[in-house]
């Protein structure tokens, strides 16, 4: 449970699906309820999918480019520290990887489930580089069902905030969104110094 829980705030810390809902607002406004719907269930299990692969493939994607544990640790860590200050700072589309004209083109477009919505709004590097430290650092065939299970469960919310997110809107207000992205900010800078520190850590350790 320990683990579940642990992956669960990790992964939703990174993720932050609450900072996507004004963005999500904005490239559903004149859709139906019903298409909303379908746009919100396609998006989290594009984003289920992404995460399940990342889990279980990233570990031979680095073998095959000769990257250490170690330095994916780094790299991770600084990509969640820069979200982490992005959210802190307000600037939520910068830190979503969206800029004017992928929202622009969005808006033209029948099917926002996979692209923007899924990768890279919801499933950036920063998630995906947690997901293959993790694979590393679990061993045993029951802590990877307890990671997927809690992929799972993170889909499923994304879903269930992504669907309600017209009625999120209204209730908390753009300062209610903004209080809480900045609280999952501190959050998410404090996962990245933590990755960070402990590939210091390791690489101190075999350097002496």
């Amino acid at each position: 449970m320990e683990l579940f829980i642990y992956v669960f705030a990790a992964l939703f810390s990174v993720i932050n699906p609450l900072g996507s809902i004004p963005i999500f607002v904005g490239l559903t406004l004149e859709d139906t309820k019903k298409e909303r719907s379908r746009i919100s269930i396609w998006a989290a299990i594009n984003v289920g999918i992404i995460l399940l692969i990342s889990f279980f493939i990233g570990e031979y994607v680095l073998k095959f480019f000769g990257i250490s544990i170690d330095a994916l640790r780094i790299a991770g860590g600084i990509i969640i520290v820069n979200s982490g200050f992005s959210l802190l700072s307000g600037n939520i589309s910068k830190r979503k990887g969206l800029n004017k004209r992928v929202t622009n083109d969005a808006m033209h477009r029948n099917d926002i489930a996979l692209t923007p919505l899924a990768m890279p709004m919801l499933a950036g590097p920063g998630s995906m580089s947690l997901l293959i430290a993790m694979y590393q650092e679990q061993p045993e065939i029951s802590q990877k069902a307890i990671t997927c299970a809690a992929i799972l469960c993170v889909a499923i919310t994304i879903f269930f905030i992504l669907k309600s997110a017209h009625y999120l809107s209204k209730i908390l207000g753009a300062s209610g969104l903004v209080a809480i992205s900045r609280i999952i900010g501190f959050i998410v800078i404090a996962i990245g110094i933590q990755y960070i520190s402990s590939a210091l850590i390791n690489i101190l350790k075999v350097a002496l």
